[in-house]
């Protein structure tokens, strides 16, 4: 391992995360190539179904013939298995490069050390483990689903100084945010990034939430109501066709709907279980789970998250709904947005 190497390994993390949100159900992928020390290529996965990392690289060496004595880097192990498009592997060999430096294997069933194998069984030299730690922190969520058989799980919630996330009743005159619009950007880009946003019913009564990423340029998540017995108005926002909703419930509506699909669950049973077995069974990837208060305890009292988004305004209600009991100390980070600080811990 090289100084070299890391710096850049660290520019194929670097390249990788421009995909995050859009390449799913595949990983965020980064690659670079070099010759006597120097950049001759670079690529990222941009978006499933279109050129990996590793063929984007390659097509923007402008001298081919220098491949021959060049080495490629890649954050995360070149695929082996034809899928919409053709093996990684096999296109290194084909160019004849000699060197492989690779981030991290892939806990793909399908490519799980196949790749290294290939290119090794090629003769090339190939290297493994180089900042292995930020490469897979890099595809967090595509690690955790096919190694936990799970989504990724955010918990995102916003409190008042107070310790409040909602007004004990729905009054006009209370403050309807609790955050400011710097924090609610915030919010819809994060939303832009997972796939899958999860409420309760009273949640939804309450808000009546969109659940969009209309204060962002991206796509919508999957919007996951839990509404035990369908009593959520037809007339409200998760009901619409503006995005795919999916709700859980004892009663299923039978009636075809154009971007609406129920799935019936067990509320004897633990709900972030079944959550998690479901979303992993539709391949997502990751969920953000919003609340209300019950749903958010429940995934923290049975330790079913990775990642709490803590949202604190300079807002103060006095009386109201109280937070989630929140005893989690490992903080990562906080950032702030004017009067807001965001709190966001790890669940290590």
């Amino acid at each position: 391992m090289t100084g070299f190497d890391n710096e850049m390994m660290k520019r194929c993390i670097q390249l990788a995360n421009n995909g995050l949100g859009s390449t799913y159900p595949n990983p965020m992928v980064g690659s670079v190539i070099t010759c006597k020390g120097k950049i001759i290529g670079e690529g990222w996965h941009k978006k499933a179904g279109e050129p990996h990392a590793e063929v984007n690289a390659i097509n923007s060496v402008k001298n081919k013939e220098l491949l021959t004595k060049s080495s490629i880097y890649v954050s995360l192990e070149p695929c082996s298995h034809f899928g919409k498009t053709p093996p990684c592997s096999d296109l290194i060999i084909k160019h004849k490069i000699p060197k492989v430096i690779i981030g991290t294997t892939d806990p793909f069933a399908k490519v799980c050390g196949n790749g290294i194998k290939k290119l090794k069984d090629a003769g090339c030299e190939v290297i493994v483990g180089i900042l292995e730690k930020e490469c897979q922190e890099l595809n967090k969520r595509f690690f955790t689903f096919h190694q936990k058989k799970r989504p990724y799980i955010f918990l995102k919630w916003a409190e008042t100084r107070d310790g409040f996330i909602a007004p004990e009743t729905k009054n006009e005159i209370a403050p309807k945010w609790i955050t400011n619009s710097y924090s609610k950007q915030f919010v819809h880009k994060m939303r832009s990034q997972e796939q899958a946003i999860l409420v309760g019913t009273n949640t939804v009564l309450h808000d009546n939430p969109k659940l969009n990423t209309r204060d962002w340029f991206g796509q919508n998540p999957l919007r996951v109501a839990v509404d035990k017995d369908l009593k959520i108005p037809r007339t409200f926002s998760v009901w619409n066709d503006e995005q795919p909703t999916l709700f859980l419930s004892e009663n299923i509506d039978n009636k075809l709907f154009k971007n609406t699909s129920f799935e019936r669950i067990d509320f004897s049973e633990s709900l972030p279980q079944q959550v998690c077995d479901l979303l992993f069974e539709k391949n997502i990837q990751s969920l953000i789970v919003e609340g209300g208060r019950a749903i958010l305890q429940q995934f923290i009292n049975e330790n079913l998250w990775d990642e709490a988004f803590i949202f604190k305004g300079n807002t103060s209600f006095g009386i109201g709904r109280q937070a989630p009991d929140f005893q989690q100390k490992t903080l990562i980070t906080i950032y702030e947005f004017e009067n807001d600080k965001l709190f966001i811990y790890k669940n290590l």
